[in-house]
């Protein structure tokens, strides 16, 4: 543990800087090259069902058929423009939330210290580091006090990683150099000052993000939507492949037969799905980011809506975070200002993050340190639980730590009283314990201090805290918060389960569930985990709301342990420690004001560290993934009914029930309308539970729903081949015209658990879509357009059979309804 120093040493100006970020470019990585406008337009012509169409429609010209060919290629061009525009949409929106959040660094730039944006750092710089910062890019260490590097996003070695300043010529490969540290991994303890030599993609985390690309982990609901994908597409296969042989062995001509199976697979298949998806995810994004919730991965938002577990620190969360300092007593309780003055020096002279806690300690009273220099430091950990300074005065050498009182014991053979430094007995150790709870019960944090003389050295390490003296405690409060009651009992009816993880002890935590009035289940303690099994965990985790005194490592087995009996997690900190746990959660929440490594870990950023903004966040969540789950819905009912009708319907119609171009303008007007989708309003009952991927759910809903469509779509044929003794054109025309007033309808049914239907209010532009869906076909035949698309007007008394066909319809789907949802809840 080396301090190197150079008086040399200094920074870029501005200039120069400015000058190498335009060689160099911005210091970002990507996981590969952005991709531009024209080439995520060009994506699009890559789908198998666009190119196909393409084809048919490029056959259609070179035959003379002038008009469908016309249709096929405005069909595909709308399509493509308008998925185009939405993913442009949806991607600005998710760039300009990520903007937002700004990771810093400090950075020497014309000879002073500023904060720059890591994305403005470049090679040749001078950066500054200090625990729990990320460490930007690539560098060299100049300078190091005490440092700790976490690099396990490179390395997956759990234990941290110390540096030097000195040149490192023993190691065989970069990653292992003393002397060298890589962006993407994070400060643990101490300081340093390093000069970048790598930035962006060149630097070693941005290899292996180039490897990485677009292997982003799934989450549930991504694996749903993949499954429900392939079903739909399998299923349709199957039936298009028959119409086609049917049509093409025994009835029409190979390319009209070709035609009208592509457009049957194209107003089929849920070519929309990752569209309204993605459509969803962005507006969800911004509604939570309109009420203080950044979301940093959209993906995590199912995740997010799907969260029935909440783990959390309680520092900050669900109190104030504003802690002030109490007393300062010795082992009989009395005030002593020597307790003060250790503590003070401990907290203004530690190199690592300074807590409330020690800002605490040194806003309760002015005291004069100027006579005492900082010697050294051995920095905090988890394992110790304390952190020692070591000063000198003048005369001699002291070393001082602060921590957890039970743990500080451990080091402590002798004790203070007065002026005499006496044996610490079982007795006194017993007394003290006792003041400890005492004070715990009344919901005081309690941090000891202890001391003793040591002999002038070049270094101090662990070993040298033995034989201490105990000289007393310092007590702290940390009010709850006013909101936090009213928070908690938000997340109670959102169906989240609340379990706080805390360093504190067991005797604070209950008394903050007191003044919360939440429920302590029971209570666990770090020491209790250390002698708990694995399969012995995912029993307790059920059983247990309070985990007190955990580490880092103890949290992670807590998170994985709730993994394993199917919980969907979500962990909320904002300390160097919770970025291991942030890692593990489903969804990682931290805020604005944490931390560099747990904003990195994070998923969700609030912009508040308050429970009612989390709790509208999964509002936000779970809202959705409803809409999400409403164009799915609508793909397993009308759409699917759809596919039967027109199976069948070949098999022994004499001509196409319908027109590739009256298929292909079906499907046009119904994908608009059902962008509205995600506008839409979602029940207030839908908002209580957690909600996840449901396959069984998806599987039943089509097979109710799916025949239904299909049901009216017959009734259609029979009427106009037997009442109205119909043409082609008119039969045509007629179940045009009653298949997309049908499919566009049942919105309004299926989008809501409620009966009768109406009970439930739609968005007004979900409204105005379907409507104005249902209105411009119907004045199609009416117009110039009718006869290109080979559209005729009907018999005025069709319109009555049409209108008792839609409302027969949406009320046979209502009552279906209402069983289909008696017999899920009674399965559930």
């Amino acid at each position: 543990m080396s301090e190197v120093a150079d008086a040399t040493i200094s920074g870029l100006t501005q200039q120069e800087a400015e000058k190498r970020l335009k060689t160099y470019g911005p210091n970002v990585v990507v996981g590969g090259k952005k991709r531009s406008r024209l080439s995520m337009f060009l994506s699009y012509f890559k789908s198998p069902l666009v190119i196909i169409l393409v084809f048919a429609g490029s056959i259609s010209a070179f035959l003379g058929d002038i008009v469908n060919a016309s249709i096929i290629y405005f069909v595909v061009g709308m399509s493509v423009v308008l998925g185009f525009y939405q993913e442009s949409k949806a991607e600005n929106a998710a760039a300009a939330l990520r903007a937002r959040i700004r990771t810093t660094a400090s950075v020497n730039r014309d000879g002073h210290k500023v904060e720059l944006s890591v994305s403005d750092i470049v090679p040749g710089d001078l950066v500054y580091l200090s625990a729990g910062d990320m460490v930007p890019a690539d560098g060299t260490v100049l300078s190091v006090k005490d440092l700790f590097v976490d690099q396990s996003a490179l390395t997956g070695e759990s234990f941290p990683a110390e540096k030097d300043a000195a040149p490192d010529t023993k190691a065989k490969e970069d990653i292992d150099r003393t002397d060298l540290a890589f962006m993407g991994t994070s400060v643990v303890s101490g300081t340093a000052t390093m000069r970048i030599t790598k930035t962006g993609s060149i630097t070693a985390y941005g290899a292996i993000a180039k490897e990485l690309v677009g292997k982003e982990p799934e989450t549930e609901f991504d694996r749903g939507l993949k499954k429900f994908g392939y079903l739909i597409m399998q299923v349709t296969l199957l039936l298009v492949v028959f119409v086609f042989f049917i049509n093409a062995l025994f009835k029409r001509d190979i390319l009209t037969s070709l035609l009208f199976s592509v457009a049957l697979a194209v107003g089929l298949t849920p070519e929309l799905l990752p569209m309204i998806v993605t459509i969803n995810l962005s507006k969800g994004a911004m509604e939570m980011a309109a009420k203080g919730v950044i979301v940093r991965k959209l993906s995590a938002i199912q995740n997010f809506g799907s969260m029935d577990t909440l783990c959390t620190d309680k520092t900050g969360t669900l109190t104030q975070n504003v802690i002030s300092s109490t007393s300062h007593v010795d082992v009989n309780g009395k005030d002593d200002d020597n307790i003060l003055l250790l503590a003070q020096l401990n907290s203004s002279l530690q190199a690592g993050v300074r807590t409330p806690l020690d800002d605490a300690i040194l806003n309760h009273q002015t005291l004069d340190l100027t006579k005492y220099s900082r010697v050294d430091e051995i920095p905090f950990d988890f394992v110790r639980r304390r952190v020692s300074v070591i000063v000198n005065d003048g005369s001699k050498t002291l070393l001082i730590s602060k921590g957890a009182t039970l743990e500080m014991l451990s080091v402590c053979s002798l004790y203070q009283e007065g002026n005499q430094q006496l044996p610490l007995t079982d007795d006194i150790r017993n007394k003290i314990r006792a003041q400890y709870e005492e004070f715990s019960k009344e919901g005081r944090r309690v941090l000891a201090v202890a001391t003793r003389q040591v002999e002038k050295a070049s270094s101090y390490t662990v070993k040298d805290e033995t034989n201490m003296v105990f000289v007393g405690v310092a007590t702290f409060t940390d009010p709850p918060k006013q909101t936090a009651a009213a928070s908690l009992k938000m997340l109670g009816e959102t169906g989240i389960a609340l379990k706080i993880l805390t360093g504190d002890n067991e005797f604070v935590a209950r008394h903050l569930c007191e003044l919360l009035n939440i429920k302590v289940d029971a209570i666990v303690t770090g020491d209790e985990l250390r002698q708990t099994s694995d399969s012995a965990l995912q029993r307790i985790v059920e059983e247990t709301n309070i985990f007190a005194r955990v580490t880092p490592d103890q949290k992670n087995r807590i998170m994985i342990a709730l993994h394993k009996n199917g919980h969907v997690v979500g962990f909320m900190g904002d300390g160097i420690n919770d970025a291991p746990s942030i890692r593990t959660a489903d969804v990682g929440i931290s805020v604005d004001n944490a931390v560099d490594v747990a904003k990195a870990a994070a998923d969700i950023i609030l912009l508040q560290n308050d429970l009612t903004v989390l709790a509208q966040g999964v509002q936000a969540g779970r809202k959705t993934m409803g809409n999400s789950m409403k164009y799915i819905m609508m793909g397993t009912s009308s759409n699917f009914g759809n596919m039967f009708s027109a199976a069948g319907a070949s098999l022994f119609l004499p001509f196409l029930p319908m027109l590739p171009s009256q298929i292909l303008l079906n499907n046009l007007l119904y994908d608009i309308s059902e962008l509205a989708i995600p506008t839409d309003n979602v029940d207030a009952e839908y908002l209580k539970a957690p909600r996840r991927w449901d396959m069984h759910f998806v599987r039943q809903f089509m097979a109710f729903f799916g025949p239904v469509s299909s049901i009216f779509d017959y009734l259609t044929f029979g009427v106009m081949l037997f009442v109205f003794a119909a043409p082609p054109a008119l039969f045509q025309t007629a179940w045009f015209l009653e298949s997309i007033s049908t499919q566009s309808l049942i919105i309004f049914v299926i989008r809501t658990q409620r009966t009768p239907f109406w009970k439930s209010h739609p968005s007004k532009p979900l409204i105005f879509s379907t409507l104005a869906t249902v209105i411009v076909p119907m004045l199609l035949p009416f117009t110039p357009i009718g006869p290109i698309l080979g559209l005729v007007i009907p018999p005025p008394t069709f319109y009555l059979v049409l209108a008792l066909f839609i409302i027969t319809y949406l009320a046979l789907a209502e009552v279906l309804k209402h069983f289909f949802y008696k017999r899920v809840s009674l399965e559930s």
